[in-house]
């Protein structure tokens, strides 16, 4: 991303974003405004055909046999000792698939009202190293990136898409040792920015850096996430997650979880390895089950809930530091038929194909 020093902290100032004091105090250093743009086009083929074109059950990549823009944005970063911020805005099919589910109620919510902005927050340090953020921004659960540069295999794992990838809330986080931080939520819900509900859901975060080439950690979301017309159901969510670097080159990701609302639960978990060949290679594997049988998170539409197992193979290749191309093939096997076949009925297997070039910087 390109830094804009000087003058970016008069605008800055100008919309409100630091006050216009800052570069006269002696005891702070100047906060900088860096901007930055990503793209990541793609071509997927869904080997069950689906009539529409609309793939099932995974939000990257969400349609078939056709080129397209999964995921673009640009954002202005702005850092400091005392302040920081993002604002990022996006679109592509992901997001179109992601934030179908975003609640409307009143004339100004909902998806159409929300979906481009992929983070707008603001923070403030209240005390060495405790932070205050607010607004909208990546969510505290998981592992996974929603910027597919970011994320060890090009598609998410049915963990990471049927766990909140964005909040609208507050947090605070603090560095208590310089292995352990600690992360505390008040959100509006379970991956929404307009409300369901009278509501508010809490979460946490815990990250340990157990050694060297281990993290550990936890995170969990507790709150009523369904609307006032409906008996309140507090919904609870645990995971763990944990990643290992063995050796040089190779990366292991692990996350498992367990929800329950309600009298119903659901859970997954999933193992990703990477292996990096070269300075510009790596390939990537994963395996991964979910089950959802009484439909809280995954409405399937039909009598059975998603129960499935999946797995995944990709290769990634990377150009110049800023372009990375990336294929995989994706496969799954579920417990009962829950996969399109062309325009016949459902069958127990679905799988996919798909090539990407993203460019960032």
């Amino acid at each position: 991303m390109s830094r804009i020093r000087p003058w970016a902290i008069g605008v800055a100032s100008l919309l409100g974003v630091v006050p216009s004091s800052v570069g006269a105090q002696d005891s702070v250093s100047t906060p900088v405004v860096a901007f930055g743009a990503f793209a990541d086009a793609y071509y997927a083929y869904d080997f069950g055909r689906p009539p529409s074109g609309d793939r099932v059950y995974t939000t990257q990549p969400a349609r078939h046999n056709e080129f397209n823009v999964n995921l673009a944005h640009i954002e202005a970063v702005l850092q400091g000792e005392r302040v920081r911020g993002r604002i990022a805005l996006q679109a592509g099919t992901s997001v179109q698939a992601n934030y179908a589910g975003e609640p409307s109620r009143g004339e100004i919510s909902g998806p159409e009202a929300t979906r481009f902005i992929q983070e707008a927050r603001a923070g403030v340090r209240l005390h060495e190293g405790l932070w205050l953020d607010g607004g909208i921004y990546f969510s505290h659960i998981g592992q996974e990136s929603w910027i597919s540069r970011d994320n060890p295999t090009y598609s998410r794992s049915l963990t990471a898409d049927y766990t909140p990838y964005y909040s609208a809330g507050a947090r605070l986080t603090w560095q208590a040792t310089p292995s352990l931080s600690v992360q505390a939520h008040v959100m509006n819900g379970w991956q929404n920015v307009s409300e369901s509900n009278g509501d508010k859901a809490v979460g946490l975060r815990l990250e340990w850096q157990a050694a060297p080439r281990l993290l550990v950690g936890y995170d969990n979301f507790i709150g009523n996430e369904l609307p006032d017309s409906l008996p309140a159901a507090t919904r609870v969510f645990n995971e763990v997650f944990a990643r290992w670097t063995p050796h040089d080159g190779t990366d292991l990701w692990l996350t498992a979880n367990v929800g329950v609302q309600d009298g119903a639960t659901w859970y997954s978990a999933t193992l990703v390895a990477r292996r990096r060949l070269s300075a510009t290679v790596a390939l990537n594997a994963r395996v991964e089950r979910y089950a959802d049988p009484d439909q809280v998170v995954v409405v399937t539409g039909g009598a059975d809930g998603l129960e499935a197992w999946g797995a995944s193979v990709g290769v990634d290749v990377s150009f110049a530091g800023r372009a990375l191309w990336r294929t995989e093939l994706r496969g799954f096997r579920g417990d009962a038929p829950l996969f399109p076949d062309g325009s016949g009925p459902l069958i127990r297997d679905g799988g996919f194909v798909v090539g990407s070039l993203a460019v960032g910087f």
